[in-house]
């Protein structure tokens, strides 16, 4: 009997120590992930102090972590100032056509790959991906011959039109995802009649939501963000985008850095608010992507 019981002290014994070293791993992975969430979150924290601080408190040392006072009038000095409005406009239209051109054109691209057996399928999709090995800066200069031919040039057209013709990634993405849904239901429309878009346009696209989600989130904020392709198009400044309006704050010899990270917390507005309400597919679309290949 006493065996038993020194055998019994000593799995109890056991059993608390694994109880408690799993509470203090969980414990640290808690604090580590806090430390790196506060990491990421201070450049964001930065920029909105900064666009609420005097000029001359910006780089004051020690740093001063809140503005005192607050400078609402930064945000009041780019919206009076230029036509601030109109480059939030430009950049919505460029971003809203390139996320839908890009949504349909891959996302046609991806169920032909996916689901149309053709000679030389797989050979021509390597070939698509092997595009994406290839820099913008290399296609630049001859990006902007084929532009200025078609007299292009200074409109808005280089910006979305590209995006209707698909890309590398995007056609990716889908087709990874759409070689998850079940062959089945495939079948099953061909059976009562459906050809291919049918099937395409009825079953597949509603059925591949998260990963359009997907798409579409990081369609939208590539091109909100882009700043290379509206500086080699764009000269009047009516057409301006926004990230291509925040470098007039930007000069030779002096940056004006509360005005720009005013305007650079208002251009992250929609970027944000976008992620928020698309969080939910996101998630699903990025851990079920690429489940088969």
């Amino acid at each position: 009997m006493a065996v038993r019981a020194q055998a019994g002290a000593r799995l109890a014994g056991a059993r608390r120590d694994i109880r408690w070293g799993s509470i203090a791993f969980k414990a640290l992975a808690y604090v580590l992930l806090a430390l790196m969430v506060l990491s990421t979150l201070f450049p964001f924290f930065w920029m909105v102090s900064t666009s609420l601080k005097q000029e001359q408190r910006v780089f004051r040392i020690p740093m001063e972590w809140l503005p005192n006072p607050v400078m609402w009038e930064n945000y009041v000095y780019i919206f009076t100032t230029m036509p601030f409005g109109s480059f939030v406009a430009n950049s919505f239209k460029i971003s809203i056509l390139s996320c839908l051109g890009e949504i349909l054109s891959c996302s046609l691209a991806a169920y032909a790959f996916a689901r149309i057996p053709f000679p030389g399928r797989n050979a021509l999709f390597v070939i698509i991906l092997g595009t994406m090995m290839v820099p913008f800066q290399v296609r630049m200069i001859p990006t902007y011959l084929v532009m200025h031919r078609l007299h292009w040039i200074d409109t808005h057209l280089p910006l979305w039109v590209p995006a209707w013709l698909g890309g590398a990634y995007g056609t990716f993405l889908i087709r990874q995802y759409m070689l998850t849904l079940p062959q089945e239901l495939m079948d099953a429309a061909k059976i009562d009649g459906c050809a291919h878009f049918g099937i395409y346009w009825r079953i597949v696209m509603p059925l591949a939501k998260p990963v359009l989600a997907t798409l579409a989130l990081l369609g939208f904020m590539y091109s909100w963000n882009s700043l290379l392709g509206p500086l080699l198009y764009l000269n009047t400044e009516s057409k301006f985008t926004l990230t291509l309006a925040l470098t007039r704050f930007r000069g030779h010899n002096y940056t004006y850095w509360t005005k720009m990270m005013a305007g650079a917390t208002v251009s992250l507005i929609p970027a944000a608010t976008l992620f928020l309400f698309t969080q939910q597919y996101f998630v699903q679309g990025v851990t079920l992507t690429g489940l088969k290949g």
